[in-house]
């Protein structure tokens, strides 16, 4: 059957499909120019109000400004490690706890999740360290994991749900006990599509650390709050801006290509892959 026998529209012509390609050049050329348009204005309105001047960046040449920029990632990167472990743990417990066949199980991790993905991070870091007198590091690491655990815990319900019904069933047909058809029957195949959701969440958990700044916590952004409100160097807030930026969209951009590598290594898994069978061969007649 040929091309033109199975298409729902007139295929283009020559003159039609260089018609296009001129259109396409055309949209393309505009964008391009409006969004060079709207870089240049911005670079103006920067050089207007004299934000690349040497005052304002000559902090960043400093050997103590640099060491506390770093001292202050530092402290913003083990924030975030401690409360990505212990959400995903969280979110595990409460997901396993929402899961359970016992009702009064069910209905506490229920009460647990809702309470806490309800309740605004900020709140939750002030009431830990103003109402409990937590030091600010344990309170903005407590405050991150309750939020993210319960909203990983939903994560991973509604993963394990999302597989299909029936591999369960067999599972249980085959005699697997509840555990066994949950560690190696659903939640394997549940990873795959989880895994988009979790690393939204953990970026949103990098994001959330900058409010440690409110409660004294020396993480990255408290660093660059510092040197913007110096009086001795202009007030250099939009350089301060221009160079952690940066560093957070990176940091946002490693987790996520992070979790493609994952992604693709889990494809690639042994485990997942297609088992060649055989072909058949005659056997033994019964008689």
């Amino acid at each position: 059957m040929t091309e033109a026998a199975t298409a729902l529209y007139d295929i283009p012509g020559p003159r039609t499909r260089r018609r296009h390609r001129l259109y396409g050049a055309l949209a393309t050329a505009l964008l391009l120019a409006l969004l060079l348009a709207l870089l240049a204005w911005i670079l103006y309105l920067l050089f207007d109000t004299g934000q690349f001047t040497y005052t304002k960046w000559a902090p960043f040449a400093y050997k103590g400004i640099q060491e506390l920029l770093l001292r202050g990632l530092g402290n913003t990167l083990k924030a975030f490690a401690m409360a990505a472990v212990l959400s995903l743990a969280l979110g595990g417990l409460l997901a396993t706890g929402r899961l359970s066949d016992h009702r009064p199980v069910r209905w506490l991790a229920t009460v647990v999740v809702e309470f806490f993905r309800a309740m605004p991070v900020l709140v939750m870091i002030f009431f830990i360290f103003v109402a409990l007198k937590v030091q600010p590091l344990p309170a903005l690491v407590a405050g991150l994991t309750l939020y993210n655990g319960s909203v990983l815990a939903e994560v991973f319900r509604s993963g394990v749900l999302s597989v299909e019904r029936g591999q369960g069933e067999a599972a249980f047909a085959l005699g697997m006990r509840k555990t066994q058809v949950m560690s190696y029957v659903l939640v394997p195949q549940a990873v795959r599509a989880m895994l988009p959701a979790i690393i939204s969440q953990l970026v949103v958990a990098l994001k959330d650390t900058s409010l440690g700044y409110l409660i004294t916590y020396e993480e990255f952004l408290h660093a660059g709050k510092l040197i913007a409100s110096n009086l001795d160097y202009d007030l250099p807030f939009i350089p301060v801006v221009m160079v952690i930026s940066p560093i957070y969209i990176g940091m946002c951009m490693l987790l996520s290509w992070f979790a493609g590598w994952v992604a693709r290594r889990e494809q690639r898994s042994p485990r997942t892959e297609a088992v060649e069978v055989a072909p058949a061969e005659p056997g033994t007649l019964l008689p």
